[in-house]
């Protein structure tokens, strides 16, 4: 045992029993070098009987595969409406790599080191996170539009200007205190993200370590620091890990309005229809139409769209405010993903590629990706300024 050779565990390390098991919970810093170093010694000095690691299998698999965009299937992103989605994904993995890259730290490359650890020597190891897309879904979903757009500007943007993020205040984020501000400041300004993203993972990641422990003598358990209070505060408690796994569907009421608004307004139509000549009424549509395929077609423009795809967008976007079906993103995305082709090359690059705006910009995939969710944009401020015509027009 450690405590018998004389080893003393660092400060980030938490102890807890349960059920007869020692739980060593090492808070890291996931672009720490030091985390590294802490995370190789604690393992060496416990020898527990299991490691466990803040890892699903898609996280490690990208943590540890050359390429993990390699088998990414544009059309099928676009054709499942998760362009915006997938750019949030791709933003929040590039800012998180500027700052591993800034402080010569592959991010997790703690976690993979406790892996590594336990391979070498012998002992079993368990991937206790919850699946890395159903956490992001999950987060998805609670995020309102406008959220979701500025918080990807924010990412995308977040590395180019500002202070920069030195490996002391990397580890002093560690810190008790320093950390239960952070989360405060968290939840306070975006409680939607810092539930499924922090709050919910505590629990998954408590039971699962639990689980992974039963009957066992001791357990080292790495996670990020941030988890460690939650994981101590739930630790024992009933937890429903099936529930965390569900991906919500939409809330009735916006299922019903998906369908009703539309409806509504293509029976306002049909009612001003009948009460208007045709040329009073030919003007009244024009009033939304004009401005709705008009605001599509030049955000589709202005990021660099084709002739084609401007004219799909133009096309698209009035009738997908009628049709929920029809969504001009798909539309728009479909065409520049058939005109631009991503190769196998293009994927790869992917990870090097989103470190800056230029990459971002430069990428098919990632061009393809902004062109579609800046047709949709475009498309709905286009409709709200139709719409306010049009009300002048009644």
């Amino acid at each position: 045992m450690w405590y018998e050779r004389g080893v003393e565990l660092p400060d980030s390390v938490t102890t807890l029993e349960h059920a007869g098991t020692t739980y060593y919970v090492v808070g890291t810093a996931h672009v720490s070098s030091r985390s590294v170093d802490e995370v190789r010694g604690v393992i060496e000095a416990v020898v527990p009987d299991v490691v466990c690691v803040e890892l699903d299998k898609g996280r490690y698999d990208a943590l540890t595969k050359d390429s993990a965009f390699r088998d990414l299937d544009v059309f099928k992103v676009v054709r499942e409406g998760k362009t915006l989605y997938l750019l949030a994904h791709l933003a929040l993995a590039s800012y998180q790599k500027r700052i591993g890259a800034s402080l010569g730290v592959k991010p997790g490359a703690e976690l993979v080191a406790a892996v590594d650890a336990a391979k070498q020597h012998g002992i079993e190891y368990a991937l206790i996170d919850r699946d890395i897309q159903i956490t992001l879904k999950r987060t998805w979903k609670n995020i309102g539009l406008w959220r979701r757009f500025s918080l990807l500007f924010s990412l995308v943007a977040g590395g180019d200007e500002g202070e920069p993020v030195t490996a002391e205040t990397v580890e002093g984020l560690k810190e008790p205190k320093a950390l239960s501000e952070m989360l405060t400041e968290l939840g306070n300004a975006v409680p939607e993200v810092k539930g499924p993203l922090v709050d919910e993972r505590d629990l998954y990641l408590a039971s699962k370590m639990l689980e992974a422990g039963a009957g066992k003598r001791s357990v080292v358990a790495v996670v990020g620091a941030a988890h460690v209070p939650g994981m101590r505060a739930n630790l024992g408690k009933p937890i429903d890990r099936a529930a965390l796994d569900v991906i919500p569907k939409p809330a009735l009421w916006w299922r019903i309005a998906k369908w009703a608004v539309p409806l509504a307004f293509l029976g306002l139509l049909i009612f001003l229809a009948t009460r208007m000549n045709a040329a009073t009424f030919a003007k009244t549509m024009l009033a939304w139409i004009i401005p709705t395929a008009g605001g599509a077609g030049l955000a589709t423009l202005i990021t660099g769209g084709s002739i084609l795809s401007v004219l799909g967008a133009i096309v698209a976007a009035p009738i997908a405010r009628l049709y929920p079906l029809v969504r001009t993103a798909v539309v728009v995305g479909i065409i520049e993903a058939w005109r631009r082709k991503p190769s196998v090359q293009d994927c790869e690059r992917l990870q090097d590629d989103v470190q800056t705006m230029k990459g971002f910009w430069r990428n098919p995939v990632t061009r393809i990706l902004i062109i579609a969710v800046a047709s949709s944009l475009g498309a709905l401020i286009g409709f709200a300024v139709g719409v306010g015509v049009f009300a002048t027009r009644l």
